[in-house]
Order: C-alpha cells, then structure tokens, then sequence
C-alpha cells in the first residue's frame, strides 16, 4: 500500500458514522398497535407483554389502541407504517384470520405480515344456559336437532369465532342454529343468564365463574387440552367431536419487509419477557396459556397463522359470511 493510499484509508476510518449506521435497533420508542379498545383481553396483553419487553429493548413501548372491524382497521394501520421495526401489532384469531375472511381490507393479511412470535392461547367453550336439559355434546346435538326451531346461539358479530364455529359444527353434525350478534361478550353472558339464549362459544376465562357456579352448563373447550381453571368440562375431542378445535392465539406481528435483525431483536426480547415468572403469572391469571417455545418463533406463529387461514377461510367463503 502507498503513503497516499495509507493516509487515505486512515482517514476513512476517521470519518464518523451516518446516523442510519450509528443507529442499533432499537434506539428509539415502539408502538404497539393493539386492535381492539383498551380494557380487553387483546389489550390486557399487548400492555403486559409490552411493559415487559421495553425493559428487554431498553425503550419505551406505546400502546396504540385502534380498533374497528374485527380488528382490521388497527391492522391496516401497520401495514401503512414504515417497515422499519417501530410499529408492530397485537394479533390474534380474529384479527388476523377471521376479520380479514369477511372485511374487504386494503392489505393481504398472509403476505403483507411478517410474525414475530405467539403469546398466549385462550380456550373458548361452548356453554349453555343452566336450565338446558342436555347434559353433554351429544345429547345438546340431539337435543338442537329435536327443536322445532333452531337453538339460538349467541356471537359478537358475523364472522366472529362464535359464528365461524357454529357453522362449522352445524355442517359436521346437521345442527342447526340461530345466530344472535351482540356488541361484546358481557351482554351476551347477561342474557344467556337470564335464560333468553340457549348458546355461546366464547373465552372460556370469561365463562368459568358462571359455569363454575352451575350458573350456566360448560360443554366443552375447543381446545387439545382441558382448561385448568374448569377442570370438569371435556374437549370437544373427548366429547366424540373432534376435528371442531378452535384454538384462540395471540401474537406479534410487523410489516412485510421488515429488516431481518428487528425481526430477531423484538422475538428474543419476546422470549426473554414469556420466561419471566412473574409476567407468566399474570398471563395466565387472565385465563391463557402461554406459548410453548416452538410457538414462540416466527416460524412457529407463521405456521399456526397459515393453518388457520387455510382451515377457516374456505368454510368462510362457502357460507358466504360477509360483515354487516
């Protein structure tokens, strides 16, 4: 190498930095956009995980709560949002699978997504009112299928969980059922209480203290395993019905085209939060499970996304269920 050259490369050496190689992600706030309104589960978690994480990343983490449509408009809000890793968002079954079934949403949820990794699943279950005489899944099919009217089932809108797996179970065993929407789960245990709705599939952890208190029959979770708060109720798999899972999931997910290396920052700072005891209690205090550690990576919230999508959506499509 020549002086000039020599005297050259030194000087390189010596120049500073651009901001943008400077910078280390993350080295400044993070919103997470939570799709649905504070105070709900989806939120309850998005707030835990978030408080836990911003001490793994060393920044701040900002609830953003945007909610709408089944949880698309929140979703639609980090598609619009630079892919750099500083926005992400709290997805689940319905926001990410059913909603975007029956909205006509400006992004393609499989592809415009990239995952981050699972946090939680919650069982749902289907209940009854306390008065119902069937005393399990079978006799409730006999029982629906006697009626001279459909038993009226209780969703939160078309294209809910509630909905899909109605029809769904309907198509198995012939039931049949006649949906009643209502704006939240609260309403809808209100008048299963009150005897004015014979059904409901919903998160099993808000359905526990009623069934637990023969208040309202618990038939069975829709789960592999049964809910540990309600050890009594079958699964849907040890009731002779199986196949009829709906395993409700909640995740992490960024924009498509996000760099690799905020991808594994936001994952291991993931990791490290579901690892601690104390943020695992107050998961599951709220009635979840925690992620196993294969449900924790990209590649294993990616492919329960992608399995999803392809058991729901063409049942979707048949029945044609569309938003109101």
């Amino acid at each position: 190498m020549t002086a000039r050259n020599l005297v050259l490369a030194l000087l390189v050496l010596l120049l500073p930095l651009s901001p943008a190689a400077a910078e280390s992600y993350p080295s400044r706030s993070i919103t997470i956009v939570v799709p649905y309104p504070a105070g709900g589960p989806t939120d309850a978690l998005g707030r835990l995980v978030g408080e836990r994480m911003s001490k793994a990343l060393g920044q701040s983490m900002v609830i953003d709560n945007t909610s709408g449509a089944a949880g698309t408009v929140g979703s639609a809000k980090v598609v619009r949002a630079p892919a750099d890793g500083y926005t992400i968002c709290v997805g689940q079954l319905n926001s990410h699978v059913f909603g975007p079934a029956v909205n006509n949403t400006p992004y393609d949820v499989a592809a415009d997504f990239e995952p981050i990794g699972m946090i939680s699943i919650s069982a749902l279950m289907l209940a009854g009112r306390a008065d119902l005489p069937a005393g399990n899944v079978a006799e409730l099919v006999a029982w629906l299928k006697a009626q001279p009217q459909p038993g009226s089932l209780a969703t939160v809108g078309p294209g809910s969980p509630p909905h899909v797996w109605a029809v769904s179970f309907g198509k198995q065993t012939g039931a049949k059922f006649q949906l009643v929407p209502y704006r939240g789960a609260a309403p809808a245990i209100q008048d299963m209480l009150g005897g004015r709705i014979d059904l409901t599939v919903l998160e099993a952890s808000s359905l526990v203290p009623h069934v637990n208190a023969g208040k309202l029959k618990g038939y069975a979770v829709l789960s592999a395993r049964r809910f540990p708060l309600a050890p009594a109720v079958s699964t849907m798999a040890e009731a002779g019905f199986a196949g009829d899972e709906m395993p409700f999931w909640t995740g992490l997910f960024v924009r498509k085209g996000t760099p690799a290396e905020a991808i594994s920052r936001l994952n291991a700072a993931l990791v490290d939060s579901l690892s601690d005891p104390a943020l695992a209690k107050r998961i599951t205090d709220l009635g979840q499970e925690l992620a196993t550690p294969a449900e924790r990576t990209p590649q294993g919230l990616g492919a329960r996304h992608r399995a999803d999508i392809e058991k729901w959506w063409p049942l979707i499509k048949a029945a044609n269920i569309k938003a109101e």
